[in-house]
């Protein structure tokens, strides 16, 4: 195991929304058999609001001060020697206080989903904020690459079993 993840031991999946961060973070988790956080989901716990009404009720600004908060919570666990595997949200590694936090504290892995299949699979789902206007939405997922680019390690997804995913990662030169 490379000396970030066994001082700080964290993996953080960043990627656009429908990449598959969290059905392929569940499965890492479970092969490594370490803890699984959506980060999500731990801001809707956190919150008692799901993500869509908070960014309606409170605002993207007030949503990603909140995210950088849960996300610390999570970070200092980490630091304490619990092994995480998290599923950030599309954009939580896009907020440069985020990704400085996670370049010290583990390694992240970019799920690299092409457009075409984050629009099929976004359009199936009604949850996502972000998603509603398709251009917007495209726009989006172009400027967020360059963001994502700066993760430790990148692999390429697609319509493909997530178990595929899971073991092209497993086979990164970081265990």
């Amino acid at each position: 195991m490379i000396l970030s993840l066994k001082r700080t031991p964290g993996i953080y999946l960043v990627g656009f929304m429908g990449s598959g961060k969290s059905t392929i973070g569940r499965l890492l988790a479970d092969e490594l058999g370490w803890r699984f956080v959506d980060l999500d989901h731990e801001i809707e716990r956190a919150e008692g609001e799901s993500v869509p009404s908070l960014f309606e009720t409170r605002g993207e600004e007030a949503f990603r001060g909140i995210e950088h908060r849960v996300l610390r919570r999570v970070v200092r666990d980490i630091e304490n020697g619990h092994p995480y595997v998290v599923a950030l949200g599309g954009g939580a590694f896009a907020q440069p206080r985020n990704s400085e936090m996670l370049a010290n504290n583990g390694v992240a892995i970019w799920l690299d989903c092409p457009l075409d299949v984050v629009e099929s699979r976004v359009a199936r789902s009604h949850h996502r904020p972000l998603a509603r206007d398709l251009d917007a939405m495209r726009r989006l997922y172009r400027s967020r690459r360059e963001h994502y680019s700066k993760a430790d390690y990148r692999i390429e997804v697609d319509d493909r079993e997530p178990g595929t995913h899971v073991a092209a990662i497993l086979r990164l030169p970081l265990f």
